[in-house]
C-alpha cells in the first residue's frame, strides 16, 4: 500500500544495456525472525546485529514485545531504523498478537505464547486467514496447550509452562510447523520430539536445517533420529550474540537482473557456508548459462559474490522441494530462457502469501508466455512477451517476479510493489540504483 492506503502501482523500469551494480543487501528475514525468537526465550540479554527491519521482521519483534520481551537499539529505546538490537527476555504474558502476513509470526509465536500466563489472540491480514495453520494448533494440543481455533484466528490459552513431549504432525505443507515447535521446545518441561508422519517429505528442509543449527549455537540439545523427526531435550535457551547474514532469498532478484540482461551484479558479504536456501541460486544460475564467482572470501567466511550474464539463458529441469520460496525468481527467468522449463516438487507453494503457482501462471500467461500448471509445479514454454498489468497477489516476491520481467519486457506494470517492504523495505530504490550502473 502506499502512504494513502491505496495499493501502489509500479511501472516495472526496463533495463537500457546490461546491468552492472553492487547491491548491498540487508539481513535475512529468516535468521531474524529466528534469532528474536531464541532471544526471547534465552536465559540472559542477547545482541543482534545487522537484523533485517522489514514488515515480517517488524510483526515479530512487536509479538515479542507484546508477549514480554524487552528489545532495545544500541543506545536505549528501538528506533525503527536500528538494525542492531538488544533482546532482554520478561515474563511472558498473554497479548494480542499482529501475524500480518508473516508466517513465521503465525508459526512461530504460538509455542512462545503457549509458555505464557494469560490468553494471547492471533489475527493478521485477510490473505493470512486463510493459510495452513492447523497443524502447528494441532500440535501445541497435543503437547499440552489450550488453543481454540485452527486458522487466523485463534487463541492460547497459557499457564506459565508447556508439558511437551511427543507429537506426529504432517508438515508437507510448510517447514515452519516443524521449525515453530523446534525454536521454544527447549522451554517445554519435557522438551519435545517431532515426527513427520506425511507421504512427501517436509519441504525447504534448508530451513529446518538452519534451525537446528541455531539451537545448537544455542546451547540446546537437539539431535534428528530419523530423517522425519527431531528431537529437543529440555533445558536453558543460553543468550548468543549474532551477527545476521544478508538475505541470500532477497538477494536472487538482482541477480536475475545480471542474468537477463547480460550484466555483471556484485553481492558483498555472502557467507561462503551458510543455512540459507538462497544460495541454491548460484548453481542454478551457471546452470542457465551465467558465470558465477565468490570473490575475495575474508577471515570471517565471506565473500563477494559476481554474477556475470550469458548471451542467452539456458533452459533448466528443476525439484524445487527445498528451496520453494525461489520459485518466483527461478519462474522469471525461465520465461527469458530460450527453451521449454520444468520446475516441481513446489505444491506447497500454493499456501504461501497466494497461490504462487496460478499467481505464476496467470501473470507470465497475461505477458505472453506459455505456463501449464502441475499439480506440483510448472511447466514454462518462452514466446515473445509483451507488457500487461502485473498482479503482485500482496505478496513480496511475486512483485520482484515482475520486476524481474520488465527488465526486458516493455510495460509491464506491477499493481502493489510495496509488497517487497515485507522483507525488503525500499527495493524500488535499490532496484533504480542497481539500474542507473547500465553498461
Amino acid at each position: 500500500m502506499g502512504d494513502n492506503g491505496q495499493v501502489s502501482h509500479w511501472n516495472a523500469p526496463v533495463a537500457s544495456g546490461p546491468v552492472n551494480a553492487h547491491v548491498a543487501v540487508p539481513g535475512s528475514k529468516s535468521l531474524t525472525n529466528r534469532a528474536l525468537v531464541l532471544a526471547a526465550l534465552a536465559d540472559g540479554p542477547s545482541r543482534l546485529v545487522g537484523t533485517l527491519r522489514s514488515r515480517d521482521t517488524d510483526l515479530m519483534i512487536g509479538a515479542l514485545q507484546a508477549l514480554g520481551t524487552r528489545i532495545e537499539g544500541p543506545s536505549g529505546p528501538l528506533d525503527p531504523d536500528d538494525t542492531d538490537l538488544v533482546i532482554t527476555a520478561g515474563e511472558l504474558r498473554g497479548a494480542d498478537v499482529e501475524c500480518g502476513l508473516a508466517g513465521t509470526v503465525m508459526r512461530f509465536v504460538p509455542p512462545v505464547a503457549a509458555l505464557a500466563t494469560g490468553r494471547s489472540t492471533f489475527d493478521g491480514d485477510p490473505a493470512a486467514r486463510v493459510r495452513p495453520q492447523a497443524t502447528v494448533l494441532d500440535a501445541l494440543r497435543a503437547l499440552g496447550a489450550a488453543v481454540t481455533g485452527n486458522r487466523l484466528p485463534f487463541t492460547v490459552d497459557g499457564s506459565g509452562s508447556l508439558r511437551g513431549g511427543s507429537v506426529e504432525m504432517d508438515a508437507s505443507a510448510s517447514s515452519q510447523f516443524v521449525s515453530g515447535l523446534l525454536l521454544s521446545a527447549a522451554r517445554f518441561d519435557e522438551g519435545a520430539e517431532l515426527v513427520h508422519t506425511g507421504s512427501s517429505p517436509v519441504p525447504s528442509g534448508p530451513h529446518i536445517e538452519m534451525t537446528l543449527e541455531m539451537l545448537r549455537e544455542s546451547g540446546v540439545t537437539v539431535d534428528r533420529p530419523t530423517p522425519s523427526s527431531w528431537r529437543v531435550a529440555p533445558g536453558p535457551i543460553a543468550a548468543v550474540d549474532r551477527v545476521v547474514e544478508p538475505d541470500l532469498s532477497n538477494a536472487t532478484p538482482f541477480l536475475a537482473a545480471a542474468a537477463v540482461t547480460g550484466g555483471t551484479v556484485r553481492i558483498p558479504h555472502w557467507p561462503v557456508t551458510t543455512t540459507q536456501p538462497g544460495d541454491a541460486i548460484r548453481g542454478i544460475l551457471q546452470d542457465m548459462g551465467a558465470s558465477v564467482t565468490l570473490e575475495s572470501a575474508d577471515g570471517a567466511g565471506h565473500g563477494t559474490l559476481v554474477v556475470v550474464g550469458p548471451s542467452h539463458l539456458s533452459p533448466v529441469d528443476l525439484d524445487l522441494s527445498a528451496i520453494g520460496e525461489l520459485t518466483p525468481t527461478i519462474a522469471a527467468l525461465c520465461a527469458l530462457a530460450d527453451g521449454p522449463s520444468r520446475l516441481t516438487g513446489i505444491a506447497h507453494l500454493r499456501g504461501h502469501e497466494t497461490d504462487r503457482l496460478a499467481a505464476l501462471a496467470a501473470e507470465l500467461g497475461a505477458v505472453g508466455c506459455g505456463v501449464t500448471e502441475l499439480d506440483d509445479g510448472l511447466e514454462i514454454t518462452p514466446a515473445p512477451l509483451h507488457g500487461a498489468p502485473w498482479r503482485a497477489y500482496a505478496d513480496h516476491r511475486m512483485a520482484t517476479a515482475g520486476a524481474i520481467v520488465g527488465l526486458v519486457v516493455p510495460g509491464v506494470e506491477v499493481d502493489d510493489v510495496e509488497s517487497t517492504a515485507k522483507t525488503l523495505p525500499g527495493f524500488t530504490t535499490m532496484w533504480a540504483d542497481m539500474l542507473a550502473g547500465q553498461g
